[in-house]
């Protein structure tokens, strides 16, 4: 029998793409201090996407045992600056106002570890483009959205209403949704962990 798979992480969207896909996992979450971890990469100059990978591998690493640990983490760029989550509905509204009209990119890292030492890691990066909308247009989407706008760090959800946003896309829709899923798949099926 092979080993588990168990994702390090309480995302929501990341457990619904892993079990879309049939891939049997247990949820953990890691032990680690991710602002903590992030201040001190950015304090060294650390780009979006170098923050992604080391958060992603420390997820990862931070559970030991025979486990494949999957571990993950998205950042949002814009114009070179990182952006994190916003934690009200009046710093989703600007966070939007910021992204309107113009593009910005998601980076997901992906990172899966056994016996606390990672084994894989990919990165994917992605182009989104908002749409000009109207401001009576955010306040409908912010009152259809609710809290769930200040889930992800764009505050918009692909997968709903938050497709609307958008003038165009560019890369992975899975690394969109916080989950490069393609090639961890091909991982874990190397490794006997999942049916090839």
């Amino acid at each position: 029998m092979s080993a588990p798979i168990v994702l390090a992480s309480k995302s929501l969207a990341r457990r619904a793409v892993l079990e879309a896909a049939g891939v049997p996992i247990e949820v953990a979450g890691a032990a680690v201090d991710e602002a903590a971890l992030k201040a001190g990469l950015l304090a060294k100059g650390a780009s979006p996407k170098e923050v992604a990978q080391a958060l992603a591998a420390a997820k990862a690493a931070a559970l030991a045992g025979p486990a494949y640990v999957v571990g993950a983490d998205q950042t949002l760029e814009l114009e070179g600056r990182l952006y994190d989550k916003v934690t009200s509905r009046d710093a989703a509204r600007e966070r939007l106002k910021i992204l309107r009209g113009r593009a910005h990119q998601l980076h997901s890292a992906v990172a899966v570890a056994r016996e606390g030492r990672v084994l894989w890691r990919e990165l994917e990066s992605a182009t989104l483009t908002m749409r000009d909308f109207s401001d009576g247009f955010l306040e409908d989407y912010l009152a259809l959205e609710g809290a769930a706008a200040l889930g992800s760090v764009g505050c918009y959800r692909l997968e709903g209403p938050g497709a609307q946003l958008f003038a165009a896309i560019e890369g992975d829709y899975f690394a969109i949704l916080g989950l490069p899923l393609l090639g961890l798949l091909e991982f874990l099926r190397g490794q006997g962990a999942l049916p090839s």
